[in-house]
């Protein structure tokens, strides 16, 4: 394999020469746009090579725009860009590539179109050539199977926009030379963007550490529990998310988000933690996309998503006073933000007849909560404190199915005094925050216990790759893997389902105290 390696050019000035001085894109489209764009930039001379030779052409040309207008931004100076576009040229045909270093191919996301691409290859490239697959989902081990140097292959995953999301997957098939691996790193680097390893599992890191954000978003509107932009909005405010989960769907569009889901599920022969949902294969089957459609869970008008207004906060002549659950008086954040808001609170053994009642379960739902501490329900509203509220700018209450009207409204007029936004949502085992959280942490600990890649490695992926707000360990640890347990725990014991089962790095941390950013020595 070829290394990096520095010529002098008199005096002490270095320049670094490309680990792979040839390489050759094949497939034009944006994602092949993109690698040659911060390859040749990186200093290789790059072959373009499509099977529409219009389309390479194309691709070259908007490559060249891209460059042009770098320079008006000053952001590149004319000479380089120059030097740039030279190093850029068409391929006529794939006999084209035979000298190249390193083949990236981003064709069509079909296994028997890949292996046959690269069956081709073989027979036309030097044996100490890399062949590289951008695929997102496709297994690396099973591309690389029908070849007689399956070493040589390697995942090379980058994400749309290419010069702007600087991070790269580089993934190892069962037979990959590490030294492929090291090389591919390296020269990722050159490009300016993070190399992150993992090995040959569906959705390699970034696509499976994102199931837990827009399919338990997805599981939460099928119960019924709120709305799309209730949900985005707590998500953002609560959780500090740059874009909820349908807003993020609608970005990216559902022909490319649902077909992700289903398949990493299926890969994962039907694992509960993957679960797709029907509202997103009945859009889908509709053509309601998203932004590119003018539709999707909001309507787009000139670009610009038409969203509902939020609730009216209620005005109330009297305020009742306010009596806190056992449990929940435990939580001196929920008394001392209580306080700050003037609420009247009562301190007996039990609440007055009038009295508003406060739980502040984790994991449970409302209805469990009231059930089990005795409290009449009618009167019995939730607050989500897993957050610290001094870090989030909305509160989140959670009414049951036999909570009165009134009730409703005075817990959301007292948690509106101080102006801080307030969602009211139905009654649902974890709120919205607590349970997408804990199945993001969940997920990501899972990533880790099956080895697919290091810790480290995984919160650069995901916050790179995803733009979350930390790393989901980090989340994890800032929260506490104690509270993200129980949440899990008591949601599994609420929905009897195998999908919220806590991972065992998870649980092993959670129980002694430890980062889960830990790795085993």
């Amino acid at each position: 394999m070829r290394q990096i390696f520095a010529q002098r050019r008199g005096g002490d000035n270095w320049q670094m020469k490309p680990i792979y001085p040839n390489i050759g894109i094949i497939g034009t489209g944006a994602m092949g746009r993109g690698i040659a764009q911060i390859a040749a930039q990186a200093g290789s001379r790059v072959h373009l090579f499509d099977t529409n030779a219009q389309a390479a052409m194309a691709a070259r040309e908007f490559i060249q725009a891209q460059w042009t207008r770098m320079v008006e931004k000053q952001r590149m100076g004319a000479d380089e860009a120059q030097a740039q576009a030279n190093r850029l040229v068409v391929a006529p045909t794939l006999q084209a590539l035979a000298n190249c270093d390193l083949i990236v191919e981003a064709i069509v996301e079909r296994l028997e179109v890949k292996t046959s691409l690269f069956k081709e290859l073989e027979t036309l490239i030097a044996p100490n050539a890399v062949l590289a697959s951008n695929t997102s989902s496709l297994s690396i081990t099973a591309i690389a199977a029908g070849l007689q140097h399956p070493e040589r292959v390697a995942g090379f995953h980058f994400f749309n926009p290419v010069p702007l999301m600087k991070v790269v997957e580089v993934i190892a098939g069962l037979r990959t030379d590490p030294a492929v691996v090291e090389g591919l790193c390296q020269y990722a680097r050159a490009m300016g963007h993070t190399p992150v390893v993992a090995q040959d599992t569906p959705g390699f890191i970034v696509n499976h550490a994102g199931r837990g954000y827009g399919t338990e978003a997805l599981r939460i509107v099928s119960e019924g529990v709120s709305d799309f932009a209730t949900i985005d909005r707590i998500l953002r405010d609560q959780a500090g998310f740059k874009l909820g989960p349908f807003e993020l769907m609608d970005l990216t569009g559902l022909d490319v988000s649902h077909p992700v889901m289903d398949s990493i599920y299926h890969q994962y022969f039907e694992e509960a933690r993957y679960r797709p949902s029907v509202i997103t294969a009945q859009r889908l089957a509709g053509g309601i996309l998203g932004r590119k459609s003018s539709e999707g869970f909001y309507k787009y008008t000139d670009g610009k998503a038409q969203t509902t207004p939020e609730a009216v906060t209620p005005i109330l002549e009297e305020m009742p006073s306010v009596w806190l659950s056992p449990r929940a008086a435990r939580r001196a954040e929920l008394l001392l933000l209580l306080k700050n808001l003037g609420a009247k609170i009562e301190t007996g053994q039990s609440p007055s007849p009038q009295a508003l009642t406060l739980v502040a379960p984790l994991g449970f739902d409302i209805t469990t909560v009231a059930v089990v501490e005795r409290l009449d329900p009618a009167r019995t509203v939730g607050i989500d404190m897993l957050i610290d509220d001094a870090a989030t700018k909305r509160r989140v209450l959670a009414t049951n199915p036999a909570t009165r009207a009134d009730m409703r409204d005075a817990a959301h007029a007292l948690f509106a005094r101080d102006g801080k936004a307030v969602s009211v949502i139905r009654d649902s085992g974890g709120f919205v925050t607590q349970r997408v959280v804990a199945h993001i942490v969940n997920i990501a600990s899972d990533i880790c216990q099956q080895g697919i890649c290091s810790a480290a490695d995984l919160e650069t992926a995901v916050t790179l790759g995803l733009g979350y707000p930390q790393g989901p360990l980090a989340m994890g640890n800032l929260y506490g893997p104690t509270n993200i347990l129980e949440v899990l725990f008591n949601m599994q014991t609420v929905y009897g389902d195998q999908r919220y089962r806590p991972s065992p790095w998870l649980r092993r941390r959670g129980a002694i105290g430890l980062s889960l950013l830990h790795e085993e020595e």
